[in-house]
């Protein structure tokens, strides 16, 4: 009796830890809301100057999309931008740049071939899905090959004996079969999307094939795969955005605008639609050169949905 007591004793005790974890975690979370709030609140105000200054020298509505019907939740997008921004500085890019430190580069390559490899069978369902089974062929016999004799995705073999890495996305998906991609969004935790590609990621996250083979998002596996994807993520467009921050005249705007023609341009590519090049003969307004350049960069590092 006395050592059943003793149990029953020793349980609250125990539980004590998780309660603590659970208490530290809900107090970090606090104190982000609380410091990131004021940037948001700046953010939106500063949004709605700009807005005013804009409507002010608004000239005749042109042919193509404005940047308020590109961006008709600029206030809360800017505002997201802005905690983001925040939380990046806080405690994201600090832990990303000491990963950089700390670990060797060969490392570093061989874990974003990882991260890649277990993209491949999402890849093969979408390119399926969008009707281009050669694609679909090619994306399967890739992660056989790297899980196999890559080392479960170490190396890329497969690129060595012609099959090149191509992505497929639900959200390209969709843009195939003619939705558009709805408003600009800039989500806080995620980074930029549209209405299309952000569905398209749930859906994604939700039929992975990987995912739904080792338990869900909510498994072990799971969590360490979404957090080595994000950690190699972030120290990949770590000089991306430094350029941004230091160079372009709006980093919102460039961000978003680089986002939006990566977007665009892979779902040309799905359907095999022809790039409209600009008139040549009245060259367009042209950007600053370094804005350009953290553009150019910024389309193959910020564009990619993280699941």
């Amino acid at each position: 009796m006395v050592a059943k007591r003793d149990i029953v004793e020793a349980r609250p005790s125990a539980d004590r830890p998780r309660a603590g974890a659970a208490l530290i975690v809900a107090l970090g979370l606090t104190l982000s809301v609380a410091l990131g709030g004021a940037a948001w609140t700046q953010a939106v105000e500063e949004s709605a100057a700009v807005e005013d200054s804009m409507a002010l020298e608004a000239a005749p509505a042109p042919l193509a999309p404005t940047p308020a019907q590109k961006d008709p939740w600029r206030g809360f997008n800017r505002g997201s931008y802005a905690f983001n921004g925040f939380l990046d500085r806080a405690l994201v890019g600090p832990i990303a740049r000491a990963y950089m430190k700390i670990t060797p580069s060969p490392v570093r390559r061989g874990l974003a071939r990882v991260v890649d490899n277990l993209r491949e069978p999402s890849t093969v369902l979408n390119a399926g899905l969008q009707g281009r089974p050669k694609r679909a062929v090619a994306a399967g016999a890739r992660f056989v090959i790297n899980s196999t004799v890559g080392v479960l995705g170490v190396f890329d073999v497969a690129s060595r004996v012609g099959l090149e890495r191509s992505r497929a996305d639900f959200g390209q998906t969709l843009g195939r079969y003619g939705l558009d991609a709805g408003p600009y969004l800039y989500l806080p935790l995620v980074g930029p999307l549209t209405l299309r590609d952000g569905l398209g990621q749930v859906v994604d996250a939700l039929t992975d094939p990987i995912s739904l083979a080792t338990g869900g998002l909510g498994s072990d596996f799971g969590a360490g795969r979404l957090g080595v994807t994000a950690l190699d993520y972030r120290s990949s467009a770590d000089a991306t955005l430094e350029a941004i921050a230091q160079d372009a005249t709006d980093p919102y705007a460039t961000i978003q605008s680089a986002y939006l023609q990566n977007r665009e341009s892979v779902v040309r590519e799905a359907t095999g639609a022809v790039e409209i090049l600009p008139d040549f003969e009245t060259p367009p307004d042209l950007p600053a050169p370094a804005e350009a350049m953290a553009e150019t960069v910024a389309l193959a590092t910020l564009s990619e949905p993280i699941y």
